[in-house]
This record gives C-alpha cells, structure tokens and sequence, in this order.
C-alpha cells in the first residue's frame, strides 16, 4: 500500500466529514480521558499526532488543556478541525505534519499521543519504527507517549488471520502488502489500509526504538465503553509508554 494512497483516502470529502462528525458528537473515549488525565498535566506541552478532525484535542481542550499541538498528514483534516475549532471557539493550534519526518527541534514536548489507531497506518514497518523515531526524538526524557493500535492476537477476525497466515506461507496474498498484519478493506469511503500487529510485534519495536513501555492494555479491560464508542472503533490496545530519564550512553571507540 502507497503512502500517497493512504493520504487520498483520509483527504476525501466523505472521511473528513465521518471525523468530523465523531469530532461534535463522539468526543474523547472513556479510556482516552482516564489514561490521557493521569499521564498529562494541564500545562504539559503535548503533540497530537493522526488527530484527524481534532476530536481527541477537542476533548483534551475542554478538560482544561491549553498547551496542545495539534497534526495530521491530511491536509484536508487539519483544514477540517481548524474550522470545526474555529466554530467551537477552542484556541486549538493545527498544523499539517509527517509523523516520519516531524518539523520539531529535539526534546520540546511533554507528551505525545497518537490516536485511534493511527500510527498503523502507516504503510511500511521501517516507516512505522522511524515515526516511533521521531516522537522519542521530539519528547522531553522522562515523558510519556499514549497511543492504541489493534492487537492480531485478540482479534476478533481471527479466522481471516489464519487463512491469511496460510496465504503469505503460499505466497497468495493480496497484492500491494507489505508486511505481514498489513490489511486493506473496502470501505463505504474508500480502500482503507491498517497494519495489524501482535503485541510480541511492538514490543519489539519500542524496545528498539528507546521508549520503556510502562502498560499495555485492551480498552476492554478499562471499563465500558459507550454504543456509539464501541460502533466507532472496535476493541483496541492501548500502549503507555516513556522516554527513560537517562538515556544510555554511547562509547565511542577512537
């Protein structure tokens, strides 16, 4: 899956107006708001990345949360809830942003999330590990990054991972993916594409990358969730984790 193909679908009139919807009507998640209210104070700098039409910094804003960045790929999301914040009268900064090439000196935020799912989707695992990169780069040691992605092992489709499993084994597989977990879907809005990860997976990766994760939990396992959350998203992963204090230091050898 192209990258360029993932952005024309959340640049498409039909998405932007879906977010924007959960935007006004949906707000933040019972989870988001437990997790995101014990990790972040009020005046922590924080960076919003994937944040659609602004419903999580939306959210955030009226909990009290003035100091948040937020940024999307999409052109067209970030234009969206810049209007949708204008209408609301929330003095939320939005910005056009890569999460694998972000345009921020190192160690300036507080905190970071990605939401809903956003960081897998990102096509390409070496995209993905380098947007990871980039947030423990820009954060502050010691600050926590939040962000969900599903989990293959808890999948509730696990009959197609398993036929799936024997498709990659055959060399069957849809064409146009590039890693295993890497799955496109026929929307009402368009193709969609998610990479679905087990939790071995980004582990991992997050170990590669620095951070420390502290939890790593199912929003199922917080609380319940309202019909119209639930409708929205289905059961997700939430990863919490932090950049170390003191970083590991490099000998270098003459």
């Amino acid at each position: 899956m192209d990258v360029k193909n993932v952005k024309a679908y959340f640049d498409s009139e039909e998405v932007v107006d879906y977010y924007a919807k959960a935007s006004v009507d949906l707000g933040l998640w019972a989870s988001e708001q437990k997790i995101f209210t014990r990790l972040f104070a009020p005046d922590d700098s924080l960076l919003e990345l994937g944040c659609g039409a602004g419903r999580i910094g939306f959210g955030l804003y009226e909990l009290g949360y003035r100091n948040l960045l937020a940024t999307d790929y999409a052109r067209s999301m970030v234009v969206k809830a810049r209007d949708l914040a204008k209408r609301l009268d929330y003095a939320i900064h939005c910005r056009v942003a890569d999460a694998t090439r972000l345009d921020f000196e190192d160690k300036i935020f507080d905190g970071a999330i990605f939401g809903f799912n956003g960081l897998m989707q990102i096509p390409k695992s070496s995209q993905r590990e380098r947007a990871l990169s980039e947030v423990f780069r820009v954060l502050r040691p010691g600050a926590w990054f939040a962000f969900t992605t599903h989990d293959r092992d808890c999948s509730i489709h696990r009959d197609f991972w398993e036929a799936e499993t024997l498709r990659w084994e055959c060399g069957t597989e849809k064409s146009g993916l590039e890693d295993f977990g890497d799955r496109t879907e026929q929307t009402d809005h368009g193709l969609h594409f998610m990479h679905v990860p087990t939790a071995s997976e980004m582990e991992l990766l997050l170990n590669k990358v620095g951070f420390h994760i502290e939890v790593s939990v199912m929003r199922s396992e917080l609380g319940k969730e309202s019909a119209e959350v639930e409708s929205f998203s289905d059961n997700c992963r939430f990863w919490i984790v932090k950049k170390p204090e003191v970083l590991p230091q490099v000998v270098e050898f003459i």
